[in-house]
C-alpha cells in the first residue's frame, strides 16, 4: 500500500536530517508526517485527488507537495539531496540495532565513520567507546548489532517475499501457454527468509514465455533470458532488489520438477538415497525405473512411488520427516484455526475499535477472538492504567452483547515486569478470559538488579491467570536477535504450569521460530498461533504463522486456537485451577 510507502520515505528523511544536523522543529515534522501516513486508514492517493491532504494532522502545503511528488515520481527532491549528501556508506548504519541518527551522526562528525567498514575499525580500535555518552558497553552492544546484521543480509522476510511471489506467479499464469504454475523453493517450504524467488511453470513455448517474463512490469534488471529459463530482479524496501527465477518445463516433468525445485537439498538426497535402495533414479525429470519412466507428471506420484505419503513442503528440510505417519502429516492448515487470541484495538496503539476487529473475524469465519490491549507501562504504546482498564473490560463486554455470532474474549496483554512480576494485579487478571504475558522492555541479559529473560517468563508461567506467553523470545527478523533464553528451561515450565506458548505470526516477529515450536510439542506443550494484529489488515498474517507451525510439523490438535470455544475454555480452566 502506497501509505506505507510513503511514511518510509518521510521517516527516512527525518532520519538522514538529524545526520545532517538540521534542526529539530524540521526532524520533528517529517516524523510527524510518517506517523499520520502510517496512521491513515484511506488510501493517500484517493486523499490526494480529492484535494484533501492538508486536512489530516501534521500536512502542511509544502509536505502534501512532496507527497504528491512521491506519488508521481516514487520519490521526493528532499530524500535525493540528502542521499547524494551524506555519504553513500552511511545512512546503512541505521540498519544496526542500536544506532540511531544521533550515533551515526556523532561518528560520522567525530570519527570520520562513512560506512560498515569504517564502524568496525572505530570499535575494533577503541575509539568509538571513546566517544562522549557511549563507552565500552555500547561499543559492545553495537558490534553484536554489526555481526547480526551482517549474518542476516541478502536474505528477504517471507512476509515482504510472499506477495511479491503470488504477484508474480498470477502474471505467469496469465500467460498464454501455460498449463501449470508453482512457486518452488525456500518459499514454498516457507522458511522465515528467503534467499530469491523461485517460479516453475509447465509449458511447451519455454521461450515465449521467457520472453514475456523478463519484460513484467517492475523488472529492475534482467540476469538471465533463455529457452527454458529466465532470471530478473524487483526492487523492495531500503532500496534492495529481489531476485526471480522462472523455470519451464514439460507437463510430463513438473511433478518432478516441483519436487526437485521446491527442496530443501538436504531433502531431495534423502530422496534420491531412497530411490537407488529400490534401483530407481530420480532426479528434475523424473522417476525412472532403467530409461522408462515411472512418475514426474505429479509431485505425489514421485514420493507414492518411493513408498511414501506426499511430504508437505514446509517438512523438507531432513529432519526425519520420511519417518513420519500419515496423521503426523496432516498438519494444520489456515482454515482450522477457529479464532485469533492477541489483538490490539484503538484502546493502546491498535487503529480499530473492538466492534470492527470483531466484524473481521467474522468474516474470516472465525468463532472467537480475544481483545488484547497493552498494559500500563508499555507507555509508548498507549498501556492501560488500571481504571483505564476496567473500563475497557466492561467496554469488551458489551461489544460482545452487540455483535452476534462470534465471542470476544475479555484479555490484555500484560507486560512481565524486569523482577518477573506481572504489570497488572491478579484480582484484576481474574476479569479477564485470557492473558498474554510479554516481555517488551529490559531484554538485555540479566544483572543484579532484574532476572534474566528466562526467570522472568518462568515466573510468569506461575501465574494462574496467565494463559499464554506472547512473542517468547522477543525477536524482530533482521532488526532485533532473540532474547538470550535457556529454551528447554521455558518447554519444561510451560509443561509444568500448563502455559501455552504463542507463535506470533506477525512476519517480523514469526516467534516461536519452527525449531523452537517443535521442541514446545514434542514436549507435549500446547501452542497458540496469533496476529498480534493492530489493524484489520494484520489479520491477513494468519497463513504465516501457520507456515511457520507446519515447519514445526504442528497440527490442529496442537493449536489452541484450532479448538471449539468451549475446547478453549476448558484449556484455561486446566491452568486456572492450578493453585486456585
Amino acid at each position: 500500500m502506497i501509505n506505507a510507502e510513503l511514511a518510509k520515505a518521510f521517516a527516512r528523511i527525518a532520519d538522514l536530517l538529524e545526520i545532517d544536523g538540521a534542526d529539530k522543529f524540521r526532524v520533528n515534522s517529517f516524523k510527524r508526517a510518517s506517523r499520520t501516513l502510517k496512521d491513515c486508514t484511506e488510501d493517500i492517493e484517493t486523499v490526494a485527488c480529492e484535494g484533501r491532504l492538508t486536512d489530516l494532522p501534521g500536512i502542511g502545503k509544502g509536505t502534501a507537495e512532496r507527497i504528491s511528488q512521491f506519488l508521481d515520481t516514487k520519490t521526493m527532491d528532499v530524500l535525493e539531496e540528502l542521499e547524494q549528501k551524506l555519504p553513500p556508506g552511511l545512512p546503512a548504519l541505521l540498519d544496526i540495532q542500536g544506532m540511531g541518527p544521533k550515533k551515526v551522526a556523532l561518528v560520522y562528525e567525530k570519527l570520520d565513520v562513512r560506512n560498515l567498514d569504517d564502524l568496525k575499525q572505530a570499535i575494533d580500535s577503541g575509539q568509538f567507546a571513546e566517544l562522549p555518552g557511549l563507552g565500552k558497553a555500547s561499543a559492545k552492544k553495537i558490534a553484536e548489532g554489526v555481526a547480526f546484521l551482517e549474518t542476516s543480509a541478502g536474505r528477504t522476510p517471507l512476509g515482504i517475499a510472499l506477495p511479491i511471489g503470488e504477484e508474480m506467479l498470477a502474471r505467469v499464469r496469465n500467460l498464454s501457454g501455460v498449463r501449470r504454475a508453482e512457486l518452488a523453493g525456500s518459499i514454498r517450504r516457507g522458511k522465515e527468509t528467503i534467499g530469491d524467488i523461485d517460479i516453475l511453470c509447465a509449458a511447451e513455448n519455454g521461450k515465449e514465455i521467457i520472453e514475456q517474463f523478463v519484460q513484467f512490469e517492475g523488472v529492475i534488471r534482467v540476469l538471465a533470458s533463455g529457452a527454458t529459463k529466465g532470471s530478473v530482479t524487483v526492487g523492495i524496501e531500503k532500496g534492495r532488489e529481489l531476485q526471480i527465477d522462472l523455470r519451464v518445463v514439460e507437463v510430463d516433468s513438473f511433478g518432478a520438477a516441483l519436487q526437485y525445485f521446491t527442496g530443501s537439498k538436504e531433502h531431495n538426497v534423502r530422496l534420491r538415497e531412497l530411490a537407488i535402495r529400490k534401483k530407481l533414479r530420480l532426479n528434475e525429470y523424473g522417476l525412472f525405473k532403467e530409461e522408462k519412466a515411472i512418475a514426474g507428471e505429479r509431485e505425489d506420484g514421485i514420493y507414492g512411488q518411493l513408498g511414501l505419503s506426499l511430504i508437505p513442503p514446509e517438512l523438507r528440510e531432513d529432519r526425519g520427516e520420511l519417518t513420519l505417519a500419515d496423521d503426523q502429516l496432516d498438519l494444520v492448515t489456515l482454515k482450522d484455526v477457529r479464532g485469533d487470541l492477541h489483538l490490539h484495538t484503538t484502546a493502546s496503539d491498535g487503529k480499530c475499535t473492538i466492534e470492527e476487529m470483531a466484524e473481521a473475524c467474522k468474516a474470516l469465519g472465525y468463532s472467537y477472538l480475544a481483545i488484547c490491549d497493552h498494559s500500563k507501562s508499555s507507555t509508548i504504546a498507549n498501556g492501560l492504567t488500571i481504571k483505564r482498564m476496567e473500563e475497557h473490560i466492561a467496554a469488551i463486554r458489551e461489544a460482545n452483547e452487540r455483535v452476534a455470532d462470534i465471542e470476544i474474549l475479555v484479555g490484555s496483554e500484560c507486560d512481565i515486569l524486569p523482577d518477573g512480576t506481572l504489570d497488572y494485579p491478579d484480582d484484576l487478571l481474574a476479569q479477564c478470559d485470557w492473558i498474554v504475558a510479554s516481555i517488551h522492555s529490559a531484554m538485555g541479559t540479566g544483572s543484579s538488579k532484574k532476572l534474566s529473560a528466562t526467570d522472568r517468563t518462568l515466573a510468569a508461567m506461575e501465574n494462574r491467570y496467565v494463559c499464554a506467553i506472547g512473542h517468547p523470545t522477543g525477536r524482530l527478523i533482521h532488526r532485533r536477535s532473540a532474547m538470550e533464553m535457556d529454551m528447554s528451561a521455558i518447554v519444561e515450565g510451560a509443561l509444568e504450569t500448563s502455559t501455552i506458548l504463542e507463535i506470533n505470526a506477525s512476519w517480523h516477529r514469526l516467534d516461536l521460530k519452527d525449531s523452537h515450536a517443535r521442541q514446545a510439542m514434542e514436549a507435549g506443550v500446547d501452542l497458540c498461533i496469533n496476529t498480534d494484529a493492530h489493524h484489520v489488515d494484520g489479520l491477513a498474517q494468519m497463513r504465516f504463522g501457520v507456515m511457520t507451525a507446519k515447519r514445526g510439523g504442528a497440527c490442529k490438535n496442537n493449536i489452541a486456537n484450532c479448538a471449539t470455544l468451549a475446547g478453549l475454555r476448558k484449556l484455561i480452566g486446566n491452568k486456572r485451577s492450578r493453585n486456585a
